[in-house]
């Protein structure tokens, strides 16, 4: 009977550590001493949830059921298969308490930086897997032998972009477990059936945006980046929902490379604390008699009569 009991208590203690293994973390990556807030991040991959980074606080003790973390879903500019040049903006997001979730393998830090799809950075990405991102977050939020059990904002969920990701959270944001869009350097073509596929970009129709369900940022990088005409497009015929508009005039690279993710990680920051943490000093930097955006040397706001 003893040794039967042994047994029994060895077999739980593997299935607890083969599980917990999938979250060891082995191949974490601490970037920029794990961005600039409070939390710091790590960046990593975990067993079974193929395809996708994770950048999320090291530290997940902080968090819980009364202090969850709201999630941001990334799609990758190039339609890449891989985070790859916009490590440094996701992960300083991360440090500031959220857990995001890109698209994509997890980039090597021995590799070129760059941003394009086929480019070593894990060729093509598919739209579904900001879905997949959406049932994983779902998913391990329910399970009581995940780390993140209980700790996951599943009612706080930002999709999100870069150029084709952009178009990738476009395509996913009519899921009715989004309650924010930020969209970065993109906008949907001005065509009745929207673009033409081309590898993991999918086509939208412009009518769709009167679909749209939840507030929406677009962040672009002024008249010269190549999404300008497209994004501010979406933004103008957007009425029905909050949505606004800021441009800083860095072209269509944005700053996602800078120390930390630049300004674009400033001003997205805002936007989450915002919309997904209610925090009414987030609100600031787009509302108000002087909108703290418009102190920052460069940028530009718009927004339409929803907007309060």
């Amino acid at each position: 009977m003893k040794t039967k009991l042994i047994l029994f208590l060895m077999g739980l203690f593997v299935l607890n550590t083969s599980h917990q293994a999938a979250f060891a973390q082995d191949k974490r990556t601490v970037l920029e001493d794990g961005g600039t807030g409070p939390y710091k991040a790590v960046m990593y991959e975990v067993e079974g949830f193929k395809e996708h980074t994770l950048f999320a606080p090291a530290d997940l003790s902080p968090f819980s059921a009364a202090k969850p973390l709201p999630v941001l879903v990334w799609g990758n500019g190039g339609c890449a298969n891989s985070p790859r040049g916009h490590e440094k903006f996701l992960n300083d997001i991360a440090s500031y308490g959220y857990l995001v979730l890109a698209t994509g393998i997890m980039p090597s830090q021995d590799a070129p930086r760059r941003m394009g799809g086929g480019m070593g950075m894990g060729g093509q990405s598919r739209s579904e897997q900001q879905v997949e991102s959406m049932d994983w977050a779902f998913a391990q939020n329910a399970d009581k032998n995940s780390p993140y059990y209980q700790k996951i904002d599943t009612k706080n969920i930002c999709i999100s972009g870069m150029s084709c990701g952009g178009l990738q959270a476009l395509f996913n944001c009519f899921d009715e477990r989004v309650t924010s869009i930020m969209i970065c350097n993109s906008g949907l073509f001005d065509t009745d059936g929207g673009a033409p596929r081309m590898g993991g970009m999918p086509s939208v129709p412009k009518d769709k945006l009167k679909d749209i369900h939840c507030p929406i940022i677009y962040i672009l990088g002024g008249e010269t980046d190549i999404a300008y005409a497209n994004g501010m497009d979406d933004f103008k015929r957007i009425e029905h929902v909050p949505a606004i508009a800021v441009n800083l005039p860095v072209g269509h690279g944005g700053t996602y490379n800078q120390p930390n993710g630049g300004e674009f990680a400033i001003v997205a920051r805002a936007w989450l604390d915002w919309q997904l943490k209610g925090n009414a000093d987030a609100s600031k930097m787009f509302v108000g008699e002087s909108p703290a955006i418009l102190q920052r040397p460069d940028w530009t706001l718009q927004k339409n009569a929803k907007v309060e």
